[in-house]
């Protein structure tokens, strides 16, 4: 695969149109105002791209569509997914735009560094990739996560997190950092220097932090539970950043009567502590907005019955109850979208629906 390597990357405006235009409409890769390259297809090959950038935000403009009838979607970094499956009648060409967060580590931030530079990988029923651009993303705005691995990037099959879905559904000028990490509770998350002490610098004002930590909180009394969501919330606003309190998603672990009424399910300790509960206390002592994953799940998983709900988690797979899997990933990330846009928490332009 051809890599460019370069030192200055043009600044460029791209077009957010999102509708059918003519593929003589697309130029290919050219030089920038200032001389250097374009970031384009030339560092693509059928199903995969490499642009040799530094960590940063970018924005990324795919043209799709060629000759025949095509479907493409689009993942990057660790199997996220930044761009659901388009359909493109054949010889129609579509524009799509995103933006993206390049880091090292690439996924979890305890996990391994991953590959340097931004990798995009090209799916869907029958992919086709008329034309792409990279430019660094100038006015992004940024939602953080702080999680567990219910949350994080996953990084292999046939486990996901709902933030690693989640980008697919917003639009260019917003990126997800996704900084949870498996196996974490609030009180880990608070002492690793990696994860919170990592994370907060990195805020700037007005970026949202979603923060939905509780299943490994398995021994953490009530009032250390409560002082750590406080000490995350107060962290997060000396930022000037927003916080957003997330309860936790539900565990597949149903009565016999079809619902989930039970401590196992809706993340009661051993200790008696009611999670969702007590962020749901701390949201409204504190003013932070919530989002009742808790609740919104255990409505669609009870919806969705015994049997029917096997396939959001990895039952299948594993005999796993807790850990999604792709598709419940996506549906939860759903969730999650129409709660930010619903609570206007992020502008609804931003948002990407259907």
């Amino acid at each position: 695969m051809r890599r460019f390597n370069i030192a200055v990357l043009a600044a460029l405006t791209l077009s957010t149109a999102l509708s059918a235009v003519p593929a003589q409409a697309y130029s290919g890769p050219a030089s920038g105002a200032s001389g250097a390259p374009r970031l384009g297809l030339e560092n693509c090959t059928a199903t995969a791209c490499h642009f040799d950038v530094p960590p940063g935000t970018y924005d990324v403009k795919v043209l799709l569509g060629g000759d025949a009838a095509s479907a493409t979607s689009v993942t990057g970094e660790t199997r996220r997914s930044l761009l659901p499956e388009t359909a493109v009648p054949e010889g129609e060409r579509i524009a799509r735009s995103f933006t993206v967060d390049v880091r090292t580590p690439e996924g979890e931030p305890t996990g391994p560094a991953g590959t340097p530079g931004l990798d995009l990988a090209l799916g869907g029923g029958a992919p086709a990739l008329a034309g792409i651009q990279v430019t660094p993303a100038r006015h992004a705005r940024q939602i953080f996560l702080v999680g567990d691995s219910t949350v994080c990037d996953q990084p292999g099959d046939p486990y996901s997190g709902w933030g690693q879905q989640l980008p697919q559904f917003l639009r260019k000028g917003l990126s997800v950092a996704n900084y949870a990490d498996s196996g974490e509770s609030t009180v880990t998350y608070l002492s690793n220097p990696q994860l919170w002490a990592t994370v907060q610098p990195l805020i700037r004002p007005g970026d949202l932090v979603l923060i939905q930590l509780a299943h490994n909180d398995k021994t953490t009394d009530e009032a250390t539970y409560r002082a750590n969501l406080e000490a995350l919330v107060a962290g997060v606003r000396a930022q000037q950043g927003r916080p957003v309190l997330v309860t936790p998603i539900v565990r597949r672990w149903f009565n016999s009567d079809g619902t989930l009424n039970n401590g196992t399910a809706l993340l009661v300790n051993g200790l008696g502590v009611d999670h969702p509960a007590v962020i749901r206390s701390v949201a409204a002592a504190r003013g932070v907005p919530l989002i009742d994953l808790t609740a919104k799940t255990k409505a669609l998983v009870e919806s969705l019955g015994p049997e029917g709900s096997k396939s959001v988690y990895l039952y299948n797979e594993k005999r796993d109850n807790t850990h999604t899997s792709v598709h419940g990933a996506t549906l939860y990330a759903e969730l999650v979208r129409d709660e930010l846009a619903a609570r206007e928490l992020i502008p609804r332009g931003l948002v990407r629906v259907g």
